[in-house]
């Protein structure tokens, strides 16, 4: 029995031996620049490459922790150039618990240090560009390569672009699978892929640009035209009423950092839907009013205030509860030996660090004497005046911190020169603003007698900076937690602020996957225009989830994509939201291709970011995306346009309720009108009303169910300005377009004229006899060839 169970079991082992040895591992390379985090790694399991766009990360690393935990490298590269913060973190990492590294004896993972130069941006770009990747085609051209990475790859995220860089550096030097192969044999790439934390939204930076979610515009001031920025019209100068910097740094955070964690977002709106309330305005008041006594670092004394005010608060609401309970015993501490130890008004005055008296009897002895010197001084002058010569009028004895006391006298006008300073018993040791400065046997009796009080007060009282300081920092977890929750708090009522202000409501989070929007307004347009008709959006999860959006130029289709996008990322990061109710489903990302100033200025190809940005949407969208494109194909052939646009369609179609949340505005009428989409209920077609009056066109931007077939350019040329003239034969030269038929050029007769005239020209050229000597060959050419080249011309 047993001969015969024992080759089972050995082959067991080994089969787990097998498996162990093929078990995946992660290689991780990190770089943290400018409070920005880049994350990068190689799957050996898979051969693939996954990146994490540049993310805002605070000095905590909360989300660096998250993905340590998530991914558990073997390795973490980075640079060896760091930020020192940076650099003390990841010293702790390597204690951090890893499954495989704790079994083979280590406790977490191995930090691999790069020379800064292998992470620098150009060497990078070019590293990731020269690299082999086996899945493109070998006959590749290196712009056809530079266009597909690029759609994949955001090269507009400088710190994960280097990241990657260095990652792709360590492969090759550490040779991962191929460490016995021929040298010239890569470590295999199979794929590259986008890497998000399960619970943040997906965006990319064009999205945050043409949403408006942020606006940097240069500062009007003519002091700061140079250096100086504001925020202009986005949606973070809309919500931004925070009262300190916590409050900014944390709005800025979430705006960056849009979460679809539910219970997180609840916890926002619970605050957000407390303040709101008009009975709640006074605490409102109250708490901005602390808010605002914190300016650089979180004055201990308005954090106690805040939380006093918020144990009198509802403790079912998380945030009251957890300031309730932190802003307690330790930040009572240091309140109460902050206000026993730090004389706050001398502090001011002095501009430095000061004590109250009664902390240590030593300093207060050394400042009484210092306070006691003056009258003092006075009887010394007093005494030394006496034994001065009579041509001295008069003296006093000064200190002066570091050099000590000095007798001072006027210059008299017998001392010019060094050698008439020389007075008996006196050292000569500077002359300052007219008068002489000596030491005597008094000021130095005065120096040994009571020492250099002015610098003795300040070391000692350094030294009790420095005792208080690590006293209060053995309770630093306390204030890191006061400077996070005062900043979620700042932020909250911002958030509440300008919902009041503006009427807005609060959303709902739903597990369905959809979007469900009733009367939705755009939150910047009220800044931009005074009348705003609010739109519905409804889509759900298997019907009118691809929304096709037709209408004339100018009609508003462009905002109202934006709108339902700011409105869906509004409730991303847990803000009331302008509409008239709001359902919300798990949303895990939001892409645009919508054309921004930017890229025309830059002078790129409109096609090329057509195709850059919606090949990012189809290889990264889920079916919890939200997908808007405005305008696709405007850069090319209108032909070629359309049918890429209708080939991206039908991709999405196919994939049924599988597909992402899309609205797509288009002027292609053409794709409605010849039916090269499939009948789906997943297709939803819209359009926005406007009528005629007389000749002139009324939008009246209201969405409703149908299909526009005009784009109506030249009335919207019209109420744009544009000559009559030009209008007029752009319809003319549109409609001989439209029905097949040659386009004439505009003043034929006279062009027929010329003709005529070049051909009689030519003809006269011809039937010239050059051997012929009675022709006047210059006559000929000044008389008629000339005149009539030039009435040609």
């Amino acid at each position: 029995m047993s001969k015969e169970t024992t080759p089972n079991c050995t082959l067991c082992t080994e089969e787990k031996e097998v498996e162990e040895d093929n078990e995946s591992e992660i290689y991780l390379s990190v770089l943290w620049h400018t409070r920005v985090l880049a994350v990068v790694f190689y799957n050996s399991g898979d051969c693939s490459v996954h990146f994490m766009p540049d993310t805002p990360e605070n000095d905590q690393f909360s989300m660096l922790k998250r993905v340590i935990a998530d991914l558990q490298p073997r390795y973490i590269v980075t640079s060896a150039k760091q930020d020192q913060k940076f650099s003390d973190f990841l010293q702790t990492v390597e204690s951090f618990p890893n499954d495989i590294n704790v079994a083979e004896g280590r406790n977490g993972p191995e930090i691999v240090l790069f020379p800064n130069v292998d992470f620098g941006l150009h060497i990078c770009k070019k590293r990731i560009l020269s690299g082999r990747f086996p899945y493109l085609p070998v006959n590749v051209t290196e712009s056809e390569k530079i266009l597909h990475l690029s759609s994949i790859i955001p090269f507009d995220c400088p710190v994960m672009v280097r990241a990657l860089g260095g990652l792709l550096k360590f492969l090759d030097r550490k040779r991962i699978g191929v460490q016995l192969e021929d040298s010239n044999v890569r470590v295999p790439i199979l794929s590259l892929k986008k890497y998000v934390l399960t619970d943040i939204v997906d965006m990319d930076q064009d999205t945050y640009s043409v949403l408006q979610i942020f606006k940097s515009e240069v500062h009007p001031s003519v002091y700061k035209l140079t250096s100086g920025v504001k925020e202009g019209l986005s949606l973070y100068g809309l919500l931004n009423r925070c009262c300190s910097k916590w409050g900014e740094n944390t709005m800025r955070l979430w705006l960056k950092r849009p979460t679809n964690a539910q219970p997180e977002l609840t916890s926002r709106l619970d605050v957000i839907e407390f303040f709101v309330a008009p009975r709640n305005q006074e605490t409102v008041q109250n708490l901005q009013s602390c808010l605002k006594s914190i300016k650089n670092i979180p004055t201990v004394y308005s954090a106690s205030c805040i939380g006093s005010t918020c144990r009198s608060l509802p403790r079912t609401i998380s945030l009251f509860s957890h300031i309730s309970s932190e802003f307690s015993h330790d930040l009572d501490f240091i309140t109460s030996i902050l206000s026993k130890v730090v004389n706050f008004e001398e502090s001011l005055a002095e501009k430095r660090f000061c004590i109250r008296p009664f902390v240590d009897a030593d300093v207060d002895e050394k400042k009484r004497k210092l306070r006691g010197l003056p009258d003092f001084l006075t009887e010394v002058a007093r005494k030394e005046m006496e034994s001065l010569g009579s041509q001295i009028p008069s003296c006093s004895v000064i200190y002066i911190p570091v050099i000590g006391f000095l007798l001072s006298i006027p210059q008299l006008p017998f001392m010019q020169d060094e050698s008439d300073f020389e007075i008996a018993g006196l050292e000569f040791m500077f002359l300052l603003e007219g008068r002489i400065h000596y030491r005597s046997a008094q000021t130095r009796e005065l120096d040994s007698l009571f020492g250099d009080l002015h610098c003795e007060i300040r070391d000692q009282e350094t030294m009790i900076m420095h005792q208080l300081q690590t006293l209060i920092l053995e309770r630093s977890v306390a204030l890191h937690k006061v400077t996070d929750y005062v900043g979620q708090l700042d932020a909250l009522l911002a958030m509440a602020v300008v919902a009041q202000e503006n009427g807005y409501i609060r959303p709902r989070y739903t597990i369905t996957n959809t979007i469900s929007i009733k009367e939705g307004r755009h939150p910047l347009m009220v800044f931009c225009s005074g009348t705003l008709v609010p739109n519905s959006t409804d889509s759900k999860e298997k019907e009118n989830r691809i929304k096709i959006i037709t209408g004339p130029n100018s009609c508003g289709k462009s905002v109202y994509l934006k709108q339902v996008g700011l409105i869906v990322f509004m409730a991303m990061i847990g803000s009331y939201v302008p509409a008239a109710d709001a359902e919300i489903g798990p949303i895990d990302g939001i892409f645009t291709r919508i054309q921004t100033l930017e890229s025309v200025s830059l002078g790129l190809s409109t096609f090329m970011i057509d195709l850059n940005q919606v090949s990012r949407a189809i290889n990264n969208a889920t079916e919890k995306s939200l997908v808007l494109i405005d305008e696709f194909g405007k850069g090319t052939n209108t032909v070629d346009g359309l049918s890429l646009l209708a080939a991206i369609l039908r991709h999405w179609v196919h994939k049924g309720f599988c597909c992402p949340h899309v609205l797509v505005a288009t002027n292609f009428h053409s794709l409605v009108k010849l039916k090269i989409l499939p009948e789906s209920p997943l297709l939803h077609y819209q359009t926005l009303e406007w009528c005629l009056d007389g000749d002139e066109i009324v939008f009246f931007y209201q969405l409703k169910n149908g299909v526009s077939e005009t784009s109506q350019a030249a009335r919207v040329a019209a109420l744009a300005g544009l000559p009559a003239d030009i209008i007029r034969r752009g319809t003319e030269v549109s409609e001989l377009f439209r029905t097949g038929q040659a386009i004439q050029c505009l003043n034929q007769t006279k062009k027929d004229h010329k003709r005529q005239k070049c051909q009689d020209l030519v003809s006269r050229f011809l039937s010239l006899d050059l051997e012929d000597t009675k022709i006047d060959l210059q006559k000929f050419m000044n008389c008629d060839v000339l005149p009539v080249s030039s009435s040609i011309l």
